[in-house]
């Protein structure tokens, strides 16, 4: 089995949806790929591309919001979401593929600290405070030197007290901190990076990151992105020395996987302008993947190199799947 911490579906769905017309579009689309890769557990975020800021923001949260629940409804017999602890019994015994919701930047809260409870009445469970850039709670990627606001430390204290899980994923170095330091002992993961040392941009952890990280009780998770993996590098091979690298500074029981996979997005959906935040490296193109690894089905092809390259079984389910399930065990609520 796998357990993905963050792939960007639900834009898909709601594209097809709202604009197209269609329906039955996760039973169609990504389930049968979810299916094929043995993925057990998806992570589903809630991104508001910068496009449609700051006007449309909420409008387009909601709408992902409302895929998602399409999406459960319309496979209540195979899918399941996980809200709590005891959601993950039917994942673990392979009766269902779980779902949870994510939201990947709170642009969708515009200057308020009161949309959290609505997001966690509607099952968002983990949430990262900023993309790239700047908003009114944090500093994002992009940002040099910058960390929470005022209004983002009510935000994390907010949602500490409703249980949602912290994703420091595009957070600033200096958010990143921030966090760490404002909410000790509460769940924290880093969804979908990777490791500076191997591939030097501000999206990944730099070694003292990652310890701090892990020494917080945090999860890493990998992203099979070549933002992350690295453009010249973008190889199963990189990405396990991504992952090798990662297993070396945290310990293997510290590790995830967090997929990013975007090529079927940017085929299925007109091509989104590349944004102004100084990241993308030049000639990437939108929908560009791990060769051999551009979405969930081809989770098996990493699975055998991993076997390949001598991994240990144990180490292999540890980064695949059991990390991420045991630490959302012990981070929602039991039921």
């Amino acid at each position: 089995m796998i357990a993905d911490a963050h792939t960007d579906l639900l834009l898909e769905l709601a594209y097809r949806e709202r604009r197209l017309g269609e329906t039955n579009v996760f039973s169609r689309t990504w389930l049968p790929l979810l299916e094929e890769g043995r993925v057990g557990l998806q992570v589903c975020p809630v991104y508001v591309d910068h496009a449609v800021q700051p006007e449309g923001s909420l409008r387009e949260a909601l709408s992902l919001v409302a895929s998602f629940h399409r999406a459960l409804h319309e496979c209540a017999d195979r899918v399941v979401q996980v809200r709590t602890a005891a959601d993950l019994d039917a994942v673990e015994r392979g009766e269902r593929l779980g779902l949870m919701l994510s939201l990947e930047g709170v642009e969708a809260f515009g200057v308020e600290v009161w949309p959290a409870d609505v997001f966690h009445e509607l099952g968002v469970r983990m949430a990262g405070l900023t993309w790239n850039m700047r908003n009114a709670f944090s500093d994002g990627a992009a940002e040099a030197g910058g960390g929470l606001s005022r209004l983002g430390r009510e935000l994390v204290d907010r949602l500490v007290s409703l249980g949602v899980i912290l994703d420091l994923a595009h957070a600033s170095a200096g958010a990143f901190a921030d966090i760490l330091a404002r909410a000790p002992g509460h769940p924290i993961v880093y969804s979908h990076g990777g490791c500076r040392a191997v591939h030097d941009t501000p999206r990944n952890l730099d070694d003292a990151q990652l310890r701090a990280l892990a020494e917080a009780g945090g999860l890493f998770g990998l992203m099979l992105h070549p933002i992350a993996i690295g453009p010249e590098q973008r190889t199963i091979e990189g990405v396990i020395a991504h992952l090798e690298h990662a297993c070396d500074v945290v310990g293997v029981e510290r590790v995830c996987l967090g997929g990013d996979f975007t090529r079927r997005l940017w085929e299925a959906m007109p091509t989104p302008a590349m944004p102004n935040d100084g990241l993308t490296p030049p000639g990437h193109q939108a929908g560009a993947g791990i060769e051999g690894l551009t979405g969930p089905e081809c989770y098996p092809v990493l699975v055998t190199a991993l076997n390949e390259r001598g991994w240990p079984e144990a180490d292999i389910r540890a980064v695949t799947s059991l990390n991420l399930l045991g630490f959302l065990r012990r981070s929602l609520a039991p039921a």
